[in-house]
């Protein structure tokens, strides 16, 4: 029997309400937030760190009292410095946010991974490539801080590098302690053990790993930890990549499946390692990271290398960033921390890690590419850059097939052309060489390669009309990418044979490759989003196809037939720049074991080259001078380094008085540091112009209008000879005027640190971003570069 429309209505309005009831009454969506409280032992914070229970309070302060064992900490912070992570719901998190010692609340964001030879190339550009050959090999180079090169000091320091990643796999070659001394007395970490991680597996290389679960404090006062599943051990190869290449030891006849073969070595192979498993393929969880740093700090390591960051399009503020809190922490300790700048170039300001006290790191290229070579029918030939170990020989040719040509059903042209999933046909494609366009860039190459080998292709041709200079690597599928105009006489011999052919040769190395340095087509640009008077990235390293330490994985497609799998791998990424600049820090620092995070920085900075190995300025993937929001002070030149003549020391008090600038209230920066006197100078707050005047090894001002004159305080310390004068040249672009105030600096005995002013004068200078440098010279060895950007209004 039908309902009458009235009972109908009825029934539909009271069902309406009753969801909207049961919607109201569901419990709020809680989820995972970062409570943090400053340093550990500022004394505004209640001394030392506080107990579980004083965090325990604080919850329940803001929790309703039927919330019983939902209640609970999940992290606790207490080593370098305070605060907690816990499950909480928008409104209990605001509620904390307002208490007395709390800094910042924030959602715990997940940040992502950035993702040899390389060694040799840096110790070439040095210009000192003479001084190093008496301890090279033939064909590869040994430690430049693990053995003696004459007119280079011995290292006097053991150095211990931590690297927060995605563990290690320990049985690699590249962690053996053949000829390394006893662990340090200082350090204080521990090896965890795991379902495939013994201590064993800890050696006087490889002293420490840890890696994270869950661990949850209830408001009975007890912890209770869910242990993670696995152990330190990495089965992603990140992590393992990137300790390799800032301290791996030196591996002869190293390569992947015979490609870039020659000694696998890291910055600092005599320095120990320590590992922090806080990541996963998927990404890395803040809160675990801020634990890691913490863990890091209390551990005793000198460096921090981070090759991790947020998207630079939701990044968030420096005391809502775990990254920059636990390196600002890291920085007081005298622990440097290393971070990659991102990969999300060529755009402008997508650099991350961009806070002043992180050392951040673009990636470049090499003086090495890999090419295959892709052999027409006709019998001609195109080189390509790719990665593949292709089984196709010159001897056979197969049928080549524009995406276009071999779309499926209802799919655009666009679409198939561009070999989007699900748009070609694989009766159409079966047995053949695809040529596909990259006219879309939100299409990966590997997905493309994916699509491809799915409809059972036989090869794929990419034609990108960008050249990238990233070789891809396809494993074993027949893969080669050529450029525009080579893509173009393709197609014209594809549209004017009748049955056009081709192959795709293995690919083979590329030594002596020019021009390289250049800035790698993916690495992150400045301007840094948050603030545009710290000029960002700090410098540049190798970044692009380097090969290193990988875990042995027999993946189907990857491995070579008869081969078996490889214990090295060629990546790219800004993820391989930041060991890179981690392990010549770590040089550094095993030769002058006094100097502080920004010393070293200083010193990698202000020796940095700007020149590639053509004799010309280094050039970003256009083909143009790069600047140095792309290629920061220049490319890391660790000789060089060891003797930088002065160098620009950065305190915390100059970290602390940028936050002022930035606009932090003095009660926050009082919670932020154990410097309880410190307040913010008078008419600080918010001022960009200040910003610009912190002892910073580079010079940035966000704005210069063409009526004002811009000025920034600087002071240096004489690190060289004692007894020393330095002159100033400025290299400045036309129209922008610069003066250096005083143009002479003397150091003396009793005379080693002196201050100087740059004044610029944009009055005649063209619109926008002005770059240049001020070269400190004292007519011996030493040339002291400032770079400096200058955007005029």
């Amino acid at each position: 029997m039908a309902l009458p429309p009235s009972m109908l209505q009825t029934i539909c309005f009271l069902y309406a309400a009753l969801l909207l009831l049961s919607s109201s009454s569901a419990d709020p969506i809680r989820q995972q937030y970062v409570v943090y409280m400053g340093s550990s032992s500022s004394s505004a914070n209640g001394g030392e760190f506080a107990p579980e229970s004083a965090y325990l309070q604080m919850l329940s302060s803001v929790t309703e009292s039927d919330d019983g064992g939902e209640m609970g900490l999940v992290r606790r912070y207490q080593h370098a410095f305070r605060g907690f992570s816990a499950m909480l719901t928008e409104d209990q998190a605001s509620a904390l946010s307002g208490q007395e010692g709390v800094i910042s609340v924030f959602p715990d964001p997940i940040l992502k991974l950035h993702t040899t030879r390389s060694w040799d190339f840096l110790e070439s550009m040095s210009g000192l490539s003479n001084l190093m050959s008496s301890s090279n090999s033939s064909s590869s180079s040994s430690s430049t801080s693990g053995h003696h090169i004459s007119g280079v000091p011995s290292p006097r320091r053991d150095v211990i590098i931590g690297v927060i990643d995605t563990g290690i796999w320990p049985e690699s070659p590249s962690f053996n302690d053949e000829g390394i001394g006893e662990i340090p007395s200082r350090w204080k970490g521990i090896c965890m053990e795991g379902s495939d991680f013994r201590k064993s597996n800890c050696n006087r290389k490889l002293i420490g790993a840890r890696y994270y679960g869950t661990e949850r404090t209830y408001n009975d006062n007890k912890t209770h930890s869910s242990k993670p599943k696995g152990s330190p051990r990495d089965t992603v190869g990140h992590g393992t990549h990137t300790a390799s290449i800032a301290a791996g030891s030196p591996v002869a006849n190293a390569s992947y499946y015979g490609l870039a073969r020659g000694t696998a070595k890291g910055g600092a192979p005599s320095a120990r390692i320590a590992v922090y498993k806080a990541c996963s393929e998927d990404g890395c969880s803040g809160s675990t990271l801020l634990k890691a740093i913490d863990d890091a700090i209390a551990d005793g390591v000198d460096f921090i290398s981070i090759s991790i960051g947020m998207s630079s399009t939701f990044q968030a503020d420096f005391l809502e960033d775990p990254i920059a809190i636990g390196a600002f922490h890291a920085q007081e300790k005298g622990v440097t921390v290393v971070c990659s700048a991102g990969n999300e170039g060529p755009q402008l300001n997508t650099v991350v890690n961009s806070a002043p006290w992180i050392f951040t790191a673009a990636a470049s290229n090499i003086d090495r590419d890999f090419q295959s070579t892709l052999v027409l029918g006709d019998g001609r030939t195109f080189k390509g850059s790719t990665i593949n170990f292709s089984n196709l020989r010159r001897s056979r040719t197969y049928p080549l097939v524009f995406g276009a040509g071999a779309a499926s059903n209802f799919t655009p042209i666009s679409e198939s052309s561009n070999c989007y999933p699900g748009s070609l046909d694989r009766n159409k494609v079966a047995g053949k060489i695809v040529v596909c366009v990259a006219s879309d860039f939100s299409i990966s190459r590997r997905i493309r390669k994916m699509v491809v080998e799915d409809a059972r292709g036989r090869g794929m041709i990419l034609v990108n009309p960008e050249d990238t200079g990233v070789p891809f690597d396809s494993g074993t599928f027949p893969f080669i990418e050529v450029g525009g105009r080579y893509g173009t006489s393709i197609l014209k011999y594809m549209n004017k044979t009748k049955n056009p052919k081709g192959t795709i040769l293995a690919a083979v190395d590329v030594p002596g490759y020019r021009p390289a340095p250049s800035v790698a087509y993916f690495s992150s640009r400045g301007p840094g989003p948050l603030t545009e008077n710290i000029l960002k990235p700090d410098v540049m390293a190798p970044g692009v196809s380097i090969l290193a330490a990988f875990p042995p994985k027999n993946v189907t497609g990857t491995v070579p037939a008869g081969e078996k799998p490889s214990w090295y791998a060629l990546k790219s990424g800004t993820s391989m720049a930041c060991p890179h600049v981690t392990g010549a820090a770590a040089f550094v620092k095993s030769v002058h074991p006094k100097w502080s995070p920004s010393m070293i920085k200083s010193a990698l900075m202000t020796t940095a080259t700007v020149f590639n190995n053509l004799g010309k300025p280094v050039m970003n993937n256009s083909r143009q001078s790069a600047s140095p929001h792309e290629a920061g002070a220049g490319e890391i030149n660790p000789i060089k380094a060891l003797n930088p003549g002065l160098v620009f020391h950065t305190t915390t008090l100059d970290y602390l008085r940028f936050l002022c600038y930035y606009g932090l209230s003095n009660k926050d920066i009082k919670s932020l540091s154990p410097r309880t006197n410190f307040t913010c100078p008078s008419n600080s707050t918010n001022n960009d112009r200040l910003m610009s005047n912190l002892n910073y090894p580079s010079i940035s001002i966000a704005v210069l209008s063409r009526r004002r004159i811009g000025r920034a305080a600087t002071a240096t310390t004489n690190v060289g000879h004692v007894n020393s004068t330095y002159i100033a040249m400025v290299h400045a672009p036309s129209g922008l005027r610069v003066e250096v105030l005083p143009r002479k600096l003397v150091f003396t005995e009793r005379v080693g640190r002196l201050t100087f002013r740059v004044v610029f004068n944009g009055t005649k200078a063209p619109r926008g971003y002005n770059y240049g440098s001020l070269t400190w010279r004292d007519g011996r060895r030493h040339l002291v570069r400032l770079v400096f950007a200058v955007n005029v209004e």
